[in-house]
């Protein structure tokens, strides 16, 4: 269970002469956990001196420095080593043919899996370019196979626990004579060795040049996406030899720029595959939302925006910046609509809020940015009231913008950003949703 991990003394289930024993025979390797000079941690990689503390150290006798950052996976300091196994690696069943799939890829689909496929044989790197409800999952199905028909070790790492519980069975079911472990906090497959594991990006500390091939789900997203911690366990858990494969809708501006310049690898699915142009968002000025929500009502378009949904009975998803905004907004609504719910990251019952959304047991759901992606319901209208809130980047409006037309039935739907002011963040959202869909029909994609 060793095998490709740096765990702390109190994690292994050796006792201290088998540690010593492997030590000795040079199959355990031991690294400092905190360097002082400079200050630095080997696990998470922090460099900023304001996430390290003194304290007496019992083992040592010494005032030494241990690391905040990553402290919730165990404490680390200067005389605290990380374990990592040295010795002869495990080797993993070659299976000709791994994958149990039936399903089919559309056009650019198979475009996108054949690069993913080059990127594991070639060990390089890739960043699949796809838009929100293309399919990203399925156009890894070719390249995970052709890595498990050679012997080599997977990873899908993702930012969230819920993507981590949703992926798991579904490889489960296509790879039925594969190993595979899902890891989230308090996961019971934490000590498995298998040969594809599925984890949230914060488990990729406990790891160390172990994976073959790795696959690194919704790379925009918070909190990878900021978390320079995390995008160093990506770097530190992979071999020096393997293949690092990037999945998102919205690259960040400056690899957007290394795309255009030809300066990264990467493939773009420019169309979803009902083959139907994404939904581009509108822009409708609400005047000063806040200070009519002050004064216990919405800004005229708004409430008409909701009342013809209402009387139409198409479902709608409206997100709101903050929970105190959203709040005053669900009583206005519930006058309209007594069924109406609001939902956020926090809220103990919001699994329960979103099923009943899916199975239409009501007609609107209010939402701050945690259902921006994940959440696919079939015919459903998105509106953002207050899009010109810092909450909203372009990132997060492209993805909601994607909540509407996935469904083949409803290939359709309406997207309003209400604002009380145009930003940067909603002008580059819908440039770049008008950019996959010309760019789809240019490629044969979408029908015209």
């Amino acid at each position: 269970m060793l095998t490709g991990k740096q765990l702390l003394h109190e994690e292994l289930p050796f006792s201290r002469e088998e540690i010593q024993k492997h030590h000795e025979s040079g199959y355990i390797v031991y690294r400092k956990g905190v360097n002082r000079d400079p200050l630095s941690c080997t696990r998470c990689g922090t460099t900023d001196p304001t996430w390290f503390a003194e304290f007496p150290c019992s083992r040592c006798g010494k005032v030494e420095f241990y690391c905040r950052k990553c402290l919730m996976m165990g404490r680390v300091s200067e005389c605290t080593p990380l374990i990592s196994w040295a010795g002869p690696e495990p080797e993993f069943n070659r299976i000709a043919q791994p994958l149990h799939w039936d399903g089919k890829l559309s056009a650019g689909q198979k475009v996108a899996s054949r690069q993913v496929a080059e990127a594991v044989e070639n060990s390089s790197e890739l960043l699949v370019w796809a838009v929100a409800g293309a399919g990203k999952t399925e156009v890894l199905f070719e390249g995970i196979a052709q890595a498990f028909s050679t012997g080599k070790r997977v990873c899908v790492a993702t930012p969230r626990t819920d993507v981590v519980l949703e992926l798991a069975p579904r490889f489960k079911k296509v790879f039925p004579d594969i190993k595979i472990a899902a890891l989230y906090g308090g996961s019971e497959d934490r000590y498995e060795l298998a040969q594809l594991t599925i984890a949230t990006s914060h488990q990729l500390l406990r790891f160390y040049r172990a994976f073959d091939v790795m696959i690194v789900d919704e790379v925009d997203a918070f909190p990878y996406s900021i978390d320079e911690t995390l995008q160093y366990a990506v770097q530190q858990s992979k071999k020096l030899k393997s293949s690092l494969i990037y999945l998102t809708a919205t690259p960040k501006k400056q690899w957007q720029k290394e795309c255009r310049l030809g300066k990264r690898d990467y493939v773009t699915i420019p169309a979803r595959f009902h083959r139907h142009p994404l939904p581009v968002p509108q822009f409708v000025w609400s005047g000063n939302w806040e200070k009519h929500l002050s004064k216990g009502r919405l800004s005229t378009p708004i409430k008409k925006w909701v009342e013809s949904r209402l009387a139409n009975g198409k479902q709608a998803l409206i997100f709101a910046p903050k929970i105190a905004a959203m709040d005053k907004i669900l009583t206005i609504l519930r006058q309209l609509y007594p069924l109406i719910e609001s939902v956020h990251a926090e809220d103990p019952d919001r699994k329960e809020k979103v099923i009943k959304f899916r199975n239409k047991e009501m007609p609107i759901l209010l939402t701050t940015t945690i259902l921006e992606r994940g959440v696919t319901v079939a015919n459903i209208d998105v509106a953002v009231i207050g899009t010109e809130d810092s909450i909203f980047t372009e990132s997060a409006l492209v993805q909601i913008a994607g909540r509407a037309g996935r469904s083949a039935e409803y290939p359709t739907g309406d997207v309003t950003f209400f604002h009380y002011g145009k930003t940067e963040a909603m002008l580059s959202a819908r440039s770049q949703i008008t950019m996959m869909n010309k760019e789809g029909i240019k490629k044969g994609l979408i029908d015209v």
